[in-house]
């Protein structure tokens, strides 16, 4: 079944509690970000953030900082209630912690880990080689991740575009193109066929890939 890589990756690592805090190891992290840490990979981002265990919708956080031995680093959270941190190997050898303030109590609170494309790829208008280019950083990823348990992995089937959710994208329904609410999907197909501009309504608020 073809699904977006969006937010189906949880990260089952123990959390320090607080009331209202989470206290998460950066190796955490590091974990995920190493994975994407290489040329092909460059232009693909893993963004973090806490989904409520019951409701399935993004916890609210009040602010984030990267806890050091020598400083403490405000860590910009977005409007979706997602944050993304720098690959660095020396934070894992440094013992540092993501400090998060949530909202919700913290036992309701599960870190939600998703794969997207760099902001600089959120044009309102796609080229064509930057919708392949995009397709290309996914199937390298999931190569890599495959290695010799390639079977095991999903194949990328095409690209979601997430764009603001106030609007009708209907009209936007073609061969290889299918709308979903205020997602648009390409299928890798159209992608490697396309040779014109794709024009959207809006930016994207991200773009993930299909995969089945």
């Amino acid at each position: 079944m073809k699904k977006s890589l969006f937010g189906a990756l949880l990260l089952a690592a123990p959390l320090t509690l607080n009331a209202g805090q989470l206290n998460v190891e950066y190796s955490k992290f590091y974990s995920h970000l190493k994975k994407i840490d290489k040329e092909e990979t460059a232009n693909l981002q893993f963004s973090f953030g806490f989904i409520h265990n019951v409701r399935k919708e993004l916890c609210q956080i009040e602010s984030a900082m990267l806890v050091t031995q020598k400083k403490d680093i405000k860590v910009e959270v977005n409007a979706e209630q997602r944050f993304t941190l720098p690959i660095e190997k020396a934070l894992k050898l440094a013992n540092a912690l993501v400090a998060v303030d949530i909202v919700e109590p913290n036992n309701q609170c599960d870190m939600s880990v998703q794969l997207e494309t760099v902001p600089a790829l959120l044009s309102q208008t796609q080229t064509p080689d930057n919708l392949r280019l995009i397709l290309e950083q996914y199937d390298a990823f999931f190569d890599t991740m495959g290695s010799f348990l390639s079977f095991l992995m999903p194949g990328v089937e095409g690209l979601t575009i997430w764009l603001p959710e106030n609007q009708s994208y209907d009209h936007l329904n073609a061969e290889g193109v299918s709308v979903e609410g205020s997602r648009i999907m390409l299928s890798k197909d159209w992608i490697e066929g396309n040779k014109e501009n794709f024009v959207l309504p809006a930016k994207p608020i991200r773009i993930t890939s299909v995969v089945d």
